[in-house]
């Protein structure tokens, strides 16, 4: 998987920091700094459940969303897709973790213990 646009990942951020589903108007209202129509948040949201990333159910009128993964889960989705196009997967990681900030690679020996 891709990364996700721009504003497609700005209504993922929205919808992750959500505790609960949210409606396009509540999305638009979040990005209100983008001034976007409701229809284009409709789109964006649409195009999200297409990748499914985004669930939907009826609420009323309105359809109301929500991530199917938590954030942390999407960017390890991310971090294994890059890794399994490694050729050399060993290489990869090596070189990964010689940029490791030493804070993360406590952090990555204390999860693998």
């Amino acid at each position: 998987m891709p990364p996700l646009p721009d504003l497609e990942r700005a209504v993922m951020d929205v919808l992750w920091s959500a505790d609960h589903p949210l409606t396009a108007r509540d999305v638009q209202q979040a990005l209100s700094d983008r001034a976007l129509a409701t229809t284009t948040v409709l789109t964006v949201l649409g195009r999200l459940e297409r990748k499914g990333l985004v669930s939907r159910a009826k609420a009323g009128r309105a359809y109301q969303y929500r991530p199917r993964s938590s954030r942390e889960e999407h960017i390890a989705e991310l971090m294994r897709d890059v890794l399994d196009a490694a050729p050399d997967r060993a290489a990869a990681l090596a070189s990964f973790l010689g940029t490791v900030p030493p804070d993360d690679r406590k952090t990555l020996r204390d999860l693998l213990r």
